[in-house]
């Protein structure tokens, strides 16, 4: 049977600041659009015990993986959770972000512009899904109940792939012109804000060479909120407070990355958010087991790593918890010397960008 729990870690002193975290990135790197190849992106590898860096093509990431590791992937999927529509009694134009859904029924969502999100407000998308406003809760956010013809679409996803948008990091300024650029092609269980997009990276015809190579191939769940770009606002980085977001990882799963490292396999966490399902759910000897609930896991330097030997990453924002917990895999000296490299090499940045392996 599955647990079900909310996971915190306790948290470790540091004598690191945010400010040990900040490094200058040139705007021009910030990636805008995918690669036109997913799989034949930059991709730099960083040894994290002697600071070795290699310049590789992300296609060549299957020379760095054994027949008795395993991948472990966030198979949560991205929902286009920005609607643009009216308000019904003026006309007025609204903007609704879908956070995460509620047990209820209902959604938290983020409303703009405010002032008109009253509670009893209603606005209509695409001409075919209401939202009346239900509540306001902390930091402003509204809980809304939709409403759509129930004979034509089966749930809500259906009404969102045919009237929502994709909701790109704010730094993406370009539109996206296909929605599947921001989804991983192994997406399944819709329920994220934002793309683990250290996936974007995999072609099918990748993921079926490595599985013929006898690597290990497993999925989890973590449905990404929008606190992912949330930045951290405090001196002391254990003082900052994680987002909590939903994560499931099933039995299967677990027997499986337990039976490879119990053969010298390496766990390879796809993405900070498999690492953290994977180290939200391991004990001391980093044992798995299957559970489902919702993590809050702060990973920063100090922490001890139970569940994961590697890291397939993207390159993050300065001062993040992202850069955080890649720091604490590979020694904040070594990753820093390599945001520095990767910059004067002219790597790009963030979701659409260019990946790290670190090994």
């Amino acid at each position: 049977m599955t647990d079900e729990k909310t996971i915190v870690n306790e948290r470790t002193k540091t004598e690191l600041c945010t400010e040990d975290f900040f490094f200058e990135l040139p705007e021009e790197l910030i990636a805008q659009e995918p690669s036109k190849r997913r799989d034949a992106c930059r991709m730099m590898v960083l040894d994290k015990l002697t600071g070795e860096l290699s310049h590789k093509t992300f296609y060549e990431v299957i020379d760095y993986l054994r027949p008795e590791d395993i991948l472990v992937v966030n198979s949560s999927k991205v929902i286009p959770a920005r609607l643009l529509g009216t308000a019904d009694k003026t006309g007025s134009p609204m903007e609704l972000l879908l956070l995460r859904a509620l047990d209820c029924g209902e959604w938290e969502t983020l409303v703009r512009p405010g002032k008109r999100a009253r509670v009893g407000a209603s606005f209509t998308f695409g001409g075919v899904l209401s939202a009346t406003v239900t509540g306001i809760v902390d930091g402003g956010n509204r809980t809304v109940r939709f409403s759509y013809d129930t004979e034509k679409y089966s749930n809500i996803y259906e009404v969102l792939d045919e009237v929502g948008n994709m909701p790109l990091p704010p730094y993406i300024t370009k539109k996206l012109e296909n929605k599947n650029d921001y989804q991983t092609v192994y997406a399944k269980e819709a329920g994220s804000a934002a793309a683990p997009t250290a996936g974007l990276h995999f072609t099918e015809e990748l993921i079926e060479r490595i599985k013929a190579k006898g690597v290990g191939f497993a999925e989890v769940t973590l449905h990404v909120g929008l606190g992912t770009f949330r930045p951290v606002k405090v001196k002391k980085i254990e003082e900052h407070l994680m987002h909590a977001e939903y994560f499931s990882i099933s039995e299967e799963t677990a027997r499986e990355i337990n039976e490879r490292r119990s053969r010298g396999g390496r766990v390879i966490a796809v993405g900070t958010t498999a690492c953290r399902v994977l180290e939200s759910v391991a004990n001391e000897s980093g044992k798995l087991h299957s559970m489902q609930g919702s993590t809050s896991i702060f990973i920063y330097p100090g922490y001890k790593f139970k569940a994961i030997d590697a890291l397939i990453t993207n390159f993050h924002l300065p001062e993040s918890t992202l850069l955080m917990l890649v720091s604490a895999l590979a020694g904040r000296e070594n990753v820093m010397r390599a945001y520095d490299e990767a910059v004067r090499e002219r790597y790009r940045f963030f979701s659409f960008g260019d990946a790290m392996l670190i090994v």
